[in-house]
């Protein structure tokens, strides 16, 4: 994990962290989930690429973006409350589209009963 007090303000460093550490867990419901801070432009397709790199290595990126950090933040409550992640997703596509363009993120993907 990368030191995250070295790179951020001392008041969003434990959201970082904590950012950091959620995305580590749930690599795949972030890779399902866009990220709306531009980081597209930098080859990002999801939030999880905003926190850890496909190879494992981490992407300091969401050290200093609290888009990034916010994201992730809204996903875990969403899940704590027991949200879909179809209804997580259209959520974080309705409150942050306005910051900028999304990551070009696959859909969700459909969930099957048994």
């Amino acid at each position: 994990m990368p030191s995250v007090t070295a790179n951020t303000t001392s008041s969003s460093a434990p959201a970082a962290a904590d950012g950091y550490r959620f995305a580590a867990t749930h690599a795949d419901v972030l890779h399902q989930i866009p990220c709306y801070c531009g980081c597209g432009a930098m080859g990002h397709g999801s939030n999880y690429a905003c926190f850890w790199q496909e190879n494992g290595q981490v992407d300091e990126h969401a050290l200093n973006c609290g888009i990034c950090v916010d994201i992730a933040q809204d996903v875990r409550r969403g899940l704590e409350r027991g949200q879909s992640l179809a209804e997580i997703r259209a959520q974080i596509d309705a409150d942050y589209s306005r910051f900028g363009p999304a990551t070009d993120t696959d859909p969700v993907a459909k969930q099957t009963t048994n």
